[in-house]
This record gives structure tokens, sequence and C-alpha cells, in this order.
């Protein structure tokens, strides 16, 4: 964790670097709790990973199940599978929350600090992974209701909202910071950024690169510093999260028509939107588009920034 009296502060958490920066330094205690309360209550509803989380409770039931189960769950819950299904359908389904099972058995099942790295050799006659057979539910297999909470699955599905909860969350945290503290905000999740609140006089400036970084440590590979002074900013990685399974290094953006890692077109790719939720669905779908994405995302106007696997950087749509 790092904090200094500029009103910026940095700590691990969920598996991410969370950043935050308040304008006014005399908020930012205060500033902090509420994120990191906001963080907690995300972590209970959402992750994937912790045994006692409504999301695994949500899959427990759908594995005992023998068709739809309907059940209830918290509006935190119910409104994160909401942006989710938006997501869904802003992009055709290339973003879908039904992809969980099959990131599981493509041994995405736990924090990812704790898989092979990419860089680590492969044991000696390992294969590929032995991966079963799985068919992706799709997202209209979905329903939820946010004014009675409750939340309806398929048999057998285990949700994964990690291509959407970041962004929201990032919003969700920036805004109600913004109006408790009365001042600007900015607040990074694994990258994913989101401000709120009157911006300081030059506008906030990020650094988009391949890995979440301190601002005082040097960037991986391609890199550009960049103003924006409301919405969000998001960028989404085949370098980041990446691991080695048998003899395969995988990534964890996939492609729900083949149930496999998107075939990697780019590196990264960085997009701007009126919301941080919004420019982490573009840049997610994307990733998942490969080269088509120059098209879907200049016709949508969204200013983004696409980097090539051998460095090569396109820009779109007035990218700051």
């Amino acid at each position: 964790m790092t904090s200094d009296a500029s009103g910026f502060a940095a700590w691990p958490a969920l598996g991410m670097l969370v950043q935050l920066v308040v304008t006014d330094p005399g908020q930012a205690a205060a500033a902090r709790k509420m994120l990191e309360d906001e963080l907690a209550a995300l972590d209970l509803a959402c992750s994937r990973f912790r045994p006692d989380s409504e999301l695994i409770a949500v899959g427990n039931a759908a594995r005992a199940a023998s068709g739809p189960v309907t059940v209830s769950v918290s509006p935190l819950l119910a409104e994160a599978v909401a942006v989710a299904l938006r997501a869904a359908q802003l992009t055709d389904g290339d973003v879908d929350p039904t992809v969980g099972g099959v990131l599981a058995d493509l041994g995405y099942d736990r924090d990812f600090a704790e898989l092979t790295p990419p860089e680590q050799p492969a044991d000696a006659g390992s294969g590929p992974p032995a991966v079963r057979v799985r068919v992706i539910p799709g997202w209209r297999s979905l329903r939820v209701d946010l004014a009675t909470g409750r939340l309806t699955v398929p048999a057998g599905v285990q949700l994964d909202l990690g291509a959407t909860v970041k962004g929201w969350a990032a919003d969700r945290a920036a805004a109600r910071i913004a109006a408790e503290a009365g001042c600007g905000v900015l607040v990074s999740l694994g990258g994913d950024t989101a401000v709120a609140g009157q911006p300081p006089e030059d506008g906030w400036r990020i650094r988009v690169q391949d890995r979440t970084a301190l601002p005082g440590e040097p960037p991986e590979g391609p890199s550009q510093v960049v103003t924006i002074r409301d919405g969000g900013l998001a960028t989404s990685s085949t370098a980041a999260r990446r691991w080695r399974r048998g003899g395969d290094v995988l990534h964890h953006i996939l492609d729900p028509r083949t149930g496999r890692p998107a075939a990697p077109v780019w590196r990264t790719v960085s997009v701007a939107a009126g919301t941080c939720a919004d420019a982490n669905t573009a840049a997610t779908a994307a990733i998942i588009r490969g080269r088509q994405a120059i098209g879907w995302l200049a016709r949508l106007e969204l200013p983004a920034r696409l980097v090539a696997l051998d460095g090569t950087v396109r820009t779109l749509a007035g990218w700051p």
C-alpha cells in the first residue's frame, strides 16, 4: 500500500491494484474507507473464488437443479448481473456472463495469483489441458428482476461477472465518493478507471499500458499518457492475465462462440466512454472481435487505442 498527502492512495485488493485519487486531500481517509467498503461488499456478492459469496451460492443451486432455478439475491448482485446482461446485449453476446464454467475448466478456478505463470516451463510429458466438453448456456438463458431481486439461471451454469464488474464498481465508487466528499475523484480497479466530481484544472492524467502499475513504475510495452475529464477509461489485455495449463498458455478473455481464449490479434485495447462500465464492455468485446473490432468501434464512435501483438498502435475516433 502507498499513500501521500496529495490525496493519492494505492493498495492491492481482490487480486488487483486499486488506485484512488481525490482533489481534496482532507477527504482522502474517508474516501478510502468508502472504497474499501464498496470492494468488500462487491467481493461478498460477486466473487467466483470465495466459497461464501452469493455468486458461488447461485452456482451451487444451479448445479443441484435439473432445470432452470430461480433464487433470491441481494440488490448488489442483481444489479451486477443486470449490468452483465446489458453488456451482452450491446455486444451481440461477445461479453457473456455464462462462461464461468469454461473458465474454471481451463484452470482459472482460483485467485489469479495462484495460477501457474506462463513463463514457468511445462512439466515434462505434460500435454494440453484435459478440458471436458461444456456447452455455454448463453446470456439469453438468464433472467433478473431488479424489483424483486429474483435471478433465474439454467441448470449447471456458473456465472462469471469479471468482464463487467470492475468497470461498474469503479463507476459506483467514484460517484458515491464524489457525492459524499464533495470533490473530484478518480477510482482505478485493476486499470479500469472512473472519474467523478470536479476534475483537476488540467483534467485527469492516466497512463495506458499493458499491465496496471503505479504512476512511478516504468511501463511494460507500449504506453501513452492521456487526459480525460469525465466518464471512464478501460483497457482489456491478452498480455496481463495469462497462465500455463499443461502445454498451453491461456488468457482470461473467452470467445463464447468457441469456449476458448480469444484469438491473439490485439495485446491491449483501451476505450474511453461515458462510463467505465461501457468502456470496459467495448474493450473486452474488441479483443474478442479481433480485426473486426476496428470497424465496430469506429461505427460506435468510441475513442479507442488498439495495440497489435508486434506493438503497432492504432487509434480511432479522436482518441485523446
